[in-house]
């Protein structure tokens, strides 16, 4: 599930709207270490463009090592 979510933020990532809908979906979908690695991958790939909106998606999420 961790490789659809990322493959369909890749896709949308043209649209801060699309992109932001779908990583909150993504979020709600994966398990809590699935979701600490989606965000490493968030920050990596998009935080330059949709920092605001990755902190804004993962807030709930808590922090944790793998």
């Amino acid at each position: 599930m961790l490789e659809f979510c990322k493959d369909i933020l890749l896709r949308v990532s043209f649209s801060r709207k699309l992109f932001k809908k779908e990583l909150v979906k993504s979020v709600r979908w994966l398990n809590k270490r699935e979701q600490v690695m989606l965000r490493a991958w968030c920050i990596a790939t998009f935080g330059s463009l949709y920092g605001d909106v990755i902190v804004e998606a993962f807030q709930h999420v808590p922090l944790e090592r793998l």
